[in-house]
């Protein structure tokens, strides 16, 4: 890393044409690249860019968290490698913060310092039977089928007849989606080799989505549940029931116009009314249930849930509540995909509780 060989006087400010502003983005994912993007747009600065990735490679999630199949989003690497041809811009790749630099030698050589380095810790459901073989984190499934580095020594098991992915989000749709797959599908993207020889194999026919809210708070977009639709060999199933809303929700919906959640309950009422075809793979929306233990010995073996109940915060909004009802479903995967924390770093102030740095 180049030292600094200019002085500052007490008349100049960073920015200018002979003093540039000195700026180190760690993290080298799309926050990364688009703050380096809006830092090069300011036509009254002269900045320039050191980016950081404990990785060799840069583009953080594009790379290693978006599925195989969506390509059109992968696309996007193509600004930032528009970006990196900037004469005032350099990458350095496999370089680890609090490894190989501190935060100190940082801000030895630059003027500012810009955290970009995402969460990657996933949120953990805090039940029984979490630790068994065959309960994973939604982000490592991910990862291992985008061959990203760090979990390139896993395996999953796909014997088993049954699999859950527990939340409402894009990321538990495109474990769904995975899942369910054909061969032939697994190889239009650029997923791993070695993930699409294990899935080729797998043996999973029932595909349950869990949701502890009800339909009209689910989080994923309509586009990707309508990807799953159109999926060859799959029938997706939403009970119509989960659809006849109780009074808080109605009015809830009435109150609160929201064109995203008016277009998912529209397409989930189509599904609702659609009679399964008998396909060979089955995608199965539960709503208002919640994971409360993971049965087996040994390795995973069912799912226990409980059903919830919507109730009233005090902004009127629905928020669901654990009844006693439970079942077990017949599962010897489990995907957890309900959110990620942020890790700490090093000389910066930390939120355990929110995994964030305020």
């Amino acid at each position: 890393m180049p030292a600094r060989t200019t002085l500052l006087s007490m008349s100049e400010h960073p920015g200018t044409a002979g003093h540039p502003l000195r700026v180190a983005i760690i993290g080298s994912g799309p926050s990364g690249f688009y703050a380096a993007q809006s830092l090069f747009a300011r036509e009254d600065l002269a900045v320039e860019i050191e980016m950081f990735d404990r990785l060799p490679t840069p583009f953080g999630l594009v790379r290693g968290g978006v599925a195989p199949d969506h390509q059109k989003i992968k696309s996007v690497t193509k600004a930032y490698d528009k970006i990196a041809t900037h004469p005032d811009f350099r990458f350095h790749g496999n370089v680890a913060l609090g490894r190989d630099i501190s935060r100190e030698d940082l801000l030895s050589y630059h003027h500012a310092v810009i955290y970009a380095v995402g969460t990657s810790s996933e949120r953990r459901l805090g039940i029984p039977g979490e630790h068994l073989p065959g309960s994973h984190a939604a982000a490592e499934f991910v990862g291992w089928y985008n061959a990203h580095p760090d979990f390139r020594r896993l395996s999953f098991d796909f014997s088993a007849a049954g699999a859950a992915v527990i939340g409402n989000g894009n990321v538990a749709i495109d474990v769904a989606r995975t899942l369910a797959s054909t061969p032939e599908r697994l190889r239009e993207g650029d997923m791993a080799d070695h993930a699409i020889a294990a899935l080729d194999e797998s043996e999973v026919r029932t595909i349950h989505v869990l949701g502890r809210r009800g339909p009209a708070q689910a989080a994923f977009t309509t586009k990707e549940l309508r990807e799953l639709v159109g999926m060859p060999d799959v029938d997706v199933i939403v009970d119509p029931a989960d659809l006849e809303f109780d009074d808080l929700t109605q009015r809830w919906i009435e109150e609160t116009p929201d064109g995203p959640r008016d277009r998912n309950i529209a397409l989930m009422r189509e599904i609702a009314e659609t009679a399964p075809a008998g396909s060979p793979r089955q995608i199965v929306f539960r709503f208002l249930v919640s994971p409360t233990g993971i049965v087996g010995d040994g390795r995973v073996a069912g799912l226990e849930i409980g059903h919830n109940f919507l109730a009233a915060d005090d902004s009127g909004t629905p928020r669901p509540r654990l009844g006693e009802e439970r079942e077990i479903l017949d599962v010897g995967l489990v995907f957890r995909a309900i959110g990620y924390l942020g890790e700490p770093i090093a000389g910066l102030p930390f939120d355990r509780r929110g995994g964030t740095v305020p």
